[in-house]
């Protein structure tokens, strides 16, 4: 069975959205993560759904469904930035970086933080980076 998920790639200009956010930090904030994501992922980027930010995509498939999803991407929350990072934070790989990342909660796959400044962006890229290796890893280009 192929699940389709509400949160799908569109052709949405994400540059148009990110001039929405009314908080001027946030959007400054997601212009910088914008450009690095591109830089580090090859980009481009792409909306998924109505507010995340997304870059690359895999096919997923489970004994039960499959679907396509972004491989790395980020969302202007109003509580917070949330980076997606696929293969998730919990890896041998990410407990180090994670360490010196500065302030952040986290979920499985997502980095919640309130703004950039709280955190140091080049242990960030670092964090993409290792999380877009796992996932070529495991699923190809």
């Amino acid at each position: 069975m192929v699940y389709t998920p509400k949160t799908q790639i569109n052709d949405a200009d994400v540059k148009a959205f990110l001039d929405t956010i009314e908080d001027p930090i946030k959007r400054e904030d997601s212009f910088k993560l914008l450009d690095m994501f591109t830089r580090v992922s090859g980009g481009p980027a792409k909306m998924w759904w109505s507010a995340i930010i997304g870059f690359g995509s895999y096919h997923y498939k489970t004994a039960s469904c499959e679907w396509d999803w972004m491989r790395t991407g980020f969302s202007p929350r109003k509580w917070a930035l949330s980076v997606y990072i696929m293969p998730g934070y919990y890896f041998d790989t990410m407990s180090e970086l994670l360490e010196k990342l500065g302030k952040y909660k986290a979920g499985k796959s997502c980095l919640n933080i309130k703004k950039l400044e709280d955190i140091d962006m080049s242990v960030l890229e670092e964090i993409v980076k290792k999380g877009l290796e796992i996932m070529q890893e495991k699923y190809g280009k």
